[in-house]
């Protein structure tokens, strides 16, 4: 029983230290700064990419999903955004992808096997602008959340899931439904479009009535190997 207890109390252990916080920061290729919080442990990692109105604190309910499933998670903070900054042009959020970039090769160079994206809106768009800057094998895969729309989704790289939520709006009232699934259309293969009921944008539906099911929709995917 003592056995059991103390080989109990190590697990619990090693658990809590898994989920405990870690600062970290590095370089962007224009001579910004970088700054996130990572969890977990594991080859596999997850990087989040926030929404335009959010911080990397607004994942915080997310975490503990993504680390309980096996994940190494890491949420940074855009550039203008906590103590992240850019380069010459420090709040230029048109460079924001350059953040993403740097965020994939920093988890490459501290053992990464595997790279994975969740990007939200503004994160979406940033996410999805990096995958057609990165190496060949750099990402694996990447979730955007009704991402704002980048100019050449053809040359977007990785296994690809596209979420969103049916009566999703633009600010002029626009569905974003048809702009989403013109994306996804013209991303190469592998891709898949996922369409939930609702109106939620982006990381509000981890607010909404969808919540389980996005989650449920991104772990699946993350599960699944790289076709």
């Amino acid at each position: 029983m003592r056995f059991l207890a103390l080989l109990l109390a190590l697990l619990v252990g090693c658990a809590a230290a898994s989920n405990e916080q870690r600062d970290v920061s590095f370089a962007t290729d224009d001579g910004g700064v970088v700054h996130g919080d990572e969890f977990g442990a594991g080859d596999h990692a997850v990087l989040l990419a926030h929404g335009g109105r959010f911080t990397k604190e607004s994942w915080s309910a997310q975490v503990p999903a993504f680390v309980a499933a096996g994940y190494r998670v890491l949420a940074i903070d855009f550039r203008g955004r906590g103590k992240s900054h850019g380069g010459d042009q420090p709040n230029a959020m048109r460079d924001a992808y350059l953040d993403v970039v740097a965020a994939v090769r920093y988890l490459r160079a501290s053992g990464a096997t595997e790279v994975s994206i969740v990007g939200a809106s503004f994160g979406g768009w940033a996410s999805a602008r990096a995958s057609t800057e990165v190496e060949p094998g750099e990402l694996d895969r990447l979730v955007l959340l009704a991402h704002a729309e980048i100019p050449n989704p053809e040359e977007m790289t990785s296994s690809k899931l596209f979420l969103v939520a049916r009566d999703d709006v633009h600010a002029d009232g626009e569905l974003r439904l048809p702009g989403v699934r013109d994306q996804f259309e013209r991303a190469p293969e592998p891709k898949e479009l996922v369409v939930v009921d609702g109106a939620a944008h982006a990381q509000f539906l981890f607010e909404s009535d969808r919540a389980e099911r996005t989650m449920n929709e991104i772990l699946r995917f993350l599960h699944e190997p790289v076709r």
